[in-house]
This record gives structure tokens, C-alpha cells and sequence, in this order.
């Protein structure tokens, strides 16, 4: 199913502050959370409003990288579960066709956000890992939690 990133949260637990990613179907209430790494949180955010910062960061230089190689992200598919760990293939298109390279979601969602790159979940994935968007809602944005743009 198609899904977008909605918002990257921050829920404050007893080891700290935990980013999730929120994906959102267009044609459902509930939405996915994927817990990840600050720095993935914060590059994700970054992603989302285009926001250059001057000097590339991991993501920004992989997608240099790639783009002057002559590759395209062309979509990222969060794929499977597997105990508690979520699994995504991340589409690139090359000169010499399409491949597909296993990779993080929090890394494929970076690289999906300064792409605008469409991004899926496998129908069985959002079954098992589906929750209220109601329960996110509250969370603070993670902008409003790390220093971005610093």
C-alpha cells in the first residue's frame, strides 16, 4: 500500500527520547509508527522540508554519490517484520536497470524524503504493526526536540 511520511515524533520513555516515523495510508485512520535513531529521525525531518544546511550530511552525500552515478531513487518498500525489526528494499534505477538493495527504513525514508520518491508497506507489514494515529498525535515533532538546521 502507498503511504507517505506524516511526521517524525519524539515519545519521551525510561532510556530517553525515542523519534518514530509515523507512515500514513491515504485511505486508512491508523497509521504505521517505526522506531528509530535520533540522527535517522533528525535526517528525516531535514529531508522533508528541503532544508539545506550547507555541507552534506550521510544521506544528502549518498544521494550525491548516486545521482552522479547516473542512479534515481525510485521507491522505497518497507517489506517485512522480522522479530520487531522492520526490513525495507530500497529501488534505485541505474544505467543498467533497476536494482533493489536491502537497506534500513530510517535510511531508505531519508533518502525517500529528499527524493519525494514514493514510499509502500507491504499490506501484511501494516497489519502487524498497525496502531492509532490518535496515539502519535500528542508526540512533539522532532524539530521542536533536536537542533535542526545546526
Amino acid at each position: 500500500m502507498d503511504v507517505t511520511i506524516d511526521a517524525v515524533r519524539v515519545a519521551l520513555t525510561e532510556e530517553g527520547a525515542q523519534p518514530i516515523v509515523v507512515l500514513a495510508p491515504d485511505d486508512d485512520d491508523d497509521i504505521l509508527p517505526i522506531f528509530i535513531r535520533l540522527e535517522e529521525g533528525v535526517s528525516i525531518a531535514r529531508g522533508m522540508e528541503a532544508e539545506d544546511i550547507g555541507r552534506p550530511l550521510t544521506h544528502d552525500l549518498l544521494l550525491d554519490v548516486m545521482e552522479e552515478l547516473g542512479g534515481r531513487v525510485e521507491r522505497v518498500v518497507v517489506s517485512e517484520l522480522d522479530d520487531h525489526t522492520y526490513i525495507a528494499d530500497l529501488h534505485i534505477q541505474t544505467p543498467r536497470g533497476e536494482t533493489v538493495i536491502d537497506a534500513r527504513p530510517s535510511d531508505s525514508l531519508a533518502l525517500a524524503a529528499r527524493t519525494n520518491a514514493a514510499v509502500e508497506v507491504a499490506d501484511e507489514v501494516f497489519e502487524d504493526g498497525r496502531q492509532s494515529r490518535a496515539q502519535f498525535d500528542d508526540l512533539q515533532d522532532i524539530r521542536d526536540v533536536a537542533e535542526i538546521g545546526t
